[in-house]
């Protein structure tokens, strides 16, 4: 079995930071793309931030120069460091990855169970 556990959220008034951090623990072999993703109030989840088992990054252009996406693969972990923060940040993030596991051939993609960032004064 394989779990993602996001930790890190809260509240923070706008130009705040904020870090999250994602454990995956389990029958790993490996993992490929991890990400994170954010669900405002009443929308649907976006991605915000992802990074390559090669640490590329890529962003959500809202969130360019402001977030930063980082992994340490020895720990299998993943964490979006938040700063500057906007109202419009508010919102469950989530992480996921894509994961080999023991005895698999090939990636399935495994989701946390989101952490709740709320940025207003």
């Amino acid at each position: 079995q394989v779990q993602l556990v996001e930790s890190g959220g809260g509240w923070v008034q706008p130009g705040g930071s904020l870090r999250l951090s994602c454990a995956a623990s389990g029958s790993i072999a490996s993992i490929n793309n991890m990400g994170w993703y954010q669900q405002a109030p009443g929308k649907q989840r976006e991605l915000v931030a992802s990074i390559t088992s090669g640490r590329s990054p890529n962003y959500a252009d809202s969130v360019k120069g402001r977030f930063t996406i980082s992994r340490d693969n020895a720990k299998n972990m993943v964490y979006l460091q938040m700063n500057s923060l906007k109202p419009e940040d508010t919102g469950v993030y989530y992480c996921n990855a894509d994961i080999r596991r023991h005895l698999d051939r090939t990636y399935f993609t495994f989701w946390g169970q989101g952490t709740q960032v709320t940025v207003s004064s």
